[in-house]
């Protein structure tokens, strides 16, 4: 589903992707973990191009992500095109960044009924699925500021799903919560997984990746030091600098 080949990514003089190697299959759970500036949330980014990258390739699907090669000449899409890739790609932000003026079932329905041209009825019908499928069923009318952050997170997960994605990013979903309510937003991804849904995770919540990942994959300083199976990138991995690490958030 996801393949990264030599992603470089600079800014300014600071190179942060230093030739990024990544493959996700389809309905896989790949645990991007490592240190903060360590280029994950920019890797992420990139996959949806939301940054642009300066070396290698990123394909979704079998399609090359932001660019289209004429002959031996790449040319960058137009933001049209580039927003009709971004519909089959989820992404949860740290921060929950639902419009305050609207419910919870409105924010859901916005992307289906101005980016699809879904009639506002169907929209709706499918938002409130999805609210009850993130447990939120009886909190549809709900403002933002009416819920929690962990509520208002789950309202965000089921925005992105509302596009019917084929693959979800999620940059540090937990990252901005109480301890208390990480748990309820990394049940619903948990169960979206187990739904077999291809996903990206950026994220500090070892357990999680221990339990649900397919594949984790621990970057520092722009290069990826070690992936394979959690049990092995976890318990035993093979690198210095990924076992001090884990010794730090163990």
């Amino acid at each position: 589903m996801v393949l990264a080949e030599g992603v470089r990514k600079r800014f300014g003089r600071t190179e942060v992707l230093k030739g990024i190697d990544l493959e996700v299959g389809a309905g896989q759970v790949c645990c991007l973990l490592g240190p903060s500036g360590s280029g994950k949330s920019t890797f992420l980014r990139c996959v949806n191009h939301l940054e642009r990258v300066d070396g290698g390739s990123l394909t979704v699907d079998g399609e090359r992500i932001g660019y289209r090669r004429r002959g031996s000449v790449l040319y960058e899409l137009k933001e049209r095109e580039i927003a009709a890739q971004r519909r089959d790609i989820g992404m949860v932000f740290q921060r929950f960044n639902l419009f305050p003026h609207m419910t919870a079932v409105e924010n859901v329905m916005e992307a289906p009924v101005r980016v699809r041209r879904e009639s506002r009825a169907a929209a709706r019908e499918r938002a409130l699925r999805l609210l009850d499928r993130v447990g939120l069923g009886d909190r549809a009318g709900n403002y933002p500021s009416q819920l929690s952050g962990g509520q208002q997170q789950r309202v965000a997960i089921a925005r992105a799903l509302a596009m019917e994605p084929k693959l979800m990013l999620f940059d540090e979903p937990t990252s901005a919560l109480d301890p208390e309510l990480v748990g309820e937003v990394l049940d619903v991804m948990r169960g979206l997984a187990e739904d077999g849904m291809t996903m990206i995770v950026v994220t500090h919540e070892i357990g999680f990746a221990r339990e649900v990942a397919d594949t984790a994959v621990f970057m520092d300083d722009g290069v990826v030091v070690e992936s394979g199976h959690p049990r092995d990138v976890l318990t035993s991995p093979r690198r210095e600098r990924t076992r001090s690490f884990l010794a730090k958030v163990l």
